[in-house]
């Protein structure tokens, strides 16, 4: 007979990216997890997974049952959260993901005063360098920038442009662009590999003018920028940029603060760069749990505020 911990098994391993990651959200060692899968094979009559040194990866047969299982204990939590739902009280594992630098920032101390409202739940948060797109294998899902493609709700919690920067010395150095084009005249500039982004394309429109003072809004300009410097780590290339090698293009909610301290300096600012937006992707209605609602009603308070 097929018991509740198998589901649970088969279900971590489509989650999770591998055997030792599935091993540690099931809170048991990586033997013990193979062994508990053998056994399972055996009472099914299939093979479920493909072993090699690396890696382990499940089967057409073994994938098929692991979205059944996980469809199975979904209907399971949703029964439990409905005869709880009286009490409103929420319990079970919210897992949420959210990119490095905005998610440590930002986004955690969010999750702790969500967690104080509701002390029944349990929360598993990932930093990601891309939480999307990726496996759905999360609850709900921060992401910040444009969002294509996907079967999820997006909604917007901040808006969130992208500025210009360079530190003090490097403009007294290299001196200050007053057009977008000066950008690529004598000018060294750091990108931010992220993505599928071509990231040495940069859009930017002079920006709208207040009524009293009103003209037309120029046309997007399009600049192919040759990076001296190149990472995939945004805080790197913040830091980069505060050390004077070079402009960098980076999120307002990145930037601010060292702009307020003085170590980077806006410019160009009657441009715009193409914004990039903080989003929560969460699943449509008909999948959403009682948790995800509540974080989305959270969220979009505390953001709101």
């Amino acid at each position: 007979m097929i018991q509740i911990e198998d589901m649970q098994l088969a279900a971590a391993l489509l989650r999770e990216p591998s055997l030792s990651a599935a091993a540690r959200s099931l809170d048991v060692t990586p033997p013990a997890l193979s062994m508990r899968l053998r056994k399972l094979e055996v009472t099914l009559g299939l093979s479920l997974a493909t072993r090699t040194a690396r890696r382990l990866s499940l089967t057409a047969e073994g994938e098929r049952f692991a979205r059944e299982a996980a469809a199975l204990l979904g209907q399971i939590e949703g029964l439990r959260e409905s005869m709880q739902r009286d009490d409103r009280r929420l319990t079970g594992t919210l897992r949420i993901a959210a990119p490095f630098g905005y998610g440590r920032q930002y986004v955690a101390p969010m999750l702790a005063r969500f967690a104080r409202l509701h002390p029944g739940l349990r929360i598993q948060f990932d930093l990601r360098e891309t939480p999307w797109p990726d496996r759905h294998d999360a609850d709900a899902i921060i992401h910040i920038g444009a969002v294509r493609d996907s079967s999820w709700v997006a909604r917007t919690l901040s808006a969130n442009e992208r500025w210009l920067c360079a530190s003090p010395e490097y403009l007294r150095a290299r001196g200050t662009p007053r057009v977008p084009r000066d950008v690529m005249v004598g000018h060294d500039c750091i990108v931010i590999r992220e993505n599928d982004e071509d990231v040495t394309l940069w859009h930017v429109r002079r920006a709208a003018k207040p009524k009293a003072q009103q003209r037309r809004v120029g046309a997007r300009e399009t600049l192919r920028i040759a990076p001296a410097f190149v990472t995939n780590d945004g805080s790197v290339a913040r830091h980069w940029a505060e050390q004077g090698m070079g402009l960098v293009l980076r999120s307002e909610w990145d930037a601010a603060d060292a702009i307020a301290r003085g170590s980077l300096v806006r410019v160009l600012k009657d441009w715009e760069f193409d914004s990039a937006p903080v989003v929560l992707l969460v699943p449509t209605r008909k999948g959403r749990t009682a948790r995800v609602q509540a974080l989305i009603e959270f969220l979009e308070e505390s953001f709101g505020s």
